[in-house]
């Protein structure tokens, strides 16, 4: 097949990106719901934060083990009860919204139930790629990945306002039970994939497996400072939970126009993607982290400020394209700098970083548009971003001089 990109014409991986085409449209659906039916129910902005609460805190508490978890147990077989726990969580939601028992305390204690599945899911499933295709076609395969969840990220929350307006949010939530089924349907088909099982956990599920990614991730210099410029910049510029405040009260937008504004950052990113999806290897990779990273925030600045649709759109879409640039560098760095039986820990202290920092952010941007308004809580965390981005460079300058061909670290 040579007229695909270099990771599609893997069949493995293929299979798993079209799953994930499908599953992570439903996902971003319900993600977009939740935030409408948080603020339906409550009026309150700190509500909304108190979704990236529910969020995050599983993901504390799990992440570490869930990566000795990927390390240690068939990462294919650990991705299919995973992805079948959330597709049951989804339906019991929706089921809750129908007979009308939902409340915003049983949205906060589903979406931390499927929070805590999604710990487990996420480093196996990074973790999986490089046993999918070989180190030639990793960078691709990430930015192939990253068009799968943008694609979906554009797609389901504006088909997510179209189901809020004509059959309600119930079915928001069952349409994303079923589209686990494709993930499901592709690793079935997929059949066993390789891992490196002998070198992983040797002491099984333990502390000291815990403690020896630790130790791994703190002599990596390049990348745990590629984690820390992620979480500062996301947590400070993390502000699409007050996105339904913006569509309602600033710019006099119904569900349809939110679902759209939802999508602008996947719209960005998809675009930034497919360009980077026919590039086979990126040099100076250090300086367009940085470079991307900046962006982010000044674009976050502007969503800030802006009273006109078109331009917060724009301003949101730049948002989603420098991130997602940033993002598949990171993921790119991370994966060739960690062995195979480390990738699952990696992943998982990762997951508290790139996942604390944004969901951490929606919480604090809550907490400020309560007391100083919207507005002031999105462009003050554009200006920490910034700032976070001259800490990092100033605290790690090899990471500004990492080109992207350096020797895999030994494990």
């Amino acid at each position: 097949m040579p007229f695909l990109p270099p990771a599609l014409r893997h069949r493995r991986y293929r299979l798993l990106w079209f799953g994930l085409l499908i599953s992570v449209t439903g996902t971003q659906m319900q993600s977009a719901a939740i935030l409408w039916h948080v603020h339906e129910l409550t009026g309150q902005p700190i509500a909304l934060g108190g979704v990236g609460l529910a969020r995050i805190l599983p993901v504390l508490a799990f992440s570490l083990l869930a990566g000795v978890v990927a390390d240690t147990l068939n990462r294919r077989h650990l991705i299919l009860l995973t992805q079948t726990l959330l597709a049951l969580l989804a339906a019991l939601l929706g089921w809750l919204t129908l007979r009308g028992l939902d409340s915003v305390w049983a949205i906060y204690g589903i979406t931390a139930a499927s929070a805590g599945v999604a710990a487990f899911d996420l480093p196996a499933r990074q973790s999986l790629v490089p046993n999918l295709v070989p180190r030639s076609d990793l960078t691709n395969a990430f930015s192939l990945s990253s068009i799968a969840f943008q694609t979906g990220a554009v797609v389901g929350p504006a088909a997510g306002g179209l189901v809020l307006a004509s059959l309600g949010i119930a079915w928001v939530y069952w349409i994303n039970a079923v589209s686990f089924l494709a993930v499901i349907l592709a690793l079935v088909l997929m059949g066993p994939v390789e891992q490196d099982l002998h070198r992983g956990a040797n002491g099984g599920v333990s502390l000291g497996a815990v403690a020896e990614g630790i130790r791994f991730i703190r002599r990596q210099p390049i990348v745990l400072s590629s984690m820390l410029l992620d979480f500062f910049a996301t947590f400070f510029s993390s502000a699409t939970a007050l996105l339904p405040i913006f569509a309602k009260d600033i710019l006099h937008v119904g569900p349809v126009g939110y679902g759209w504004l939802v999508s602008a950052p996947s719209v960005g990113a998809v675009s930034a993607a497919v360009v980077l999806s026919f590039v086979r290897q990126i040099r100076k990779q250090g300086r367009i982290l940085l470079q991307a990273v900046t962006i982010f925030g000044l674009a976050t600045v502007v969503f800030g400020i802006s009273r006109n649709f078109w331009l917060t759109f724009g301003a949101l879409a730049l948002t989603g394209a420098s991130d997602n640039v940033s993002a598949i560098i990171r993921n790119t760095i991370r994966q060739l700098q960690t062995p195979d039986h480390l990738r699952g820990r990696m992943v998982s202290l990762n997951q508290i970083f790139f996942m604390g920092g944004p969901q951490l952010g929606e919480l604090e941007a809550g907490l400020l548009a309560q007391w100083l308004g919207s507005p002031f809580s999105v462009v003050s965390g554009g200006v920490g971003c910034l700032i976070a981005v001259l800490w990092v460079v100033r605290r790690w300058p090899q990471l500004r001089r990492y080109s992207g061909d350096e020797a895999q670290v030994a494990g």
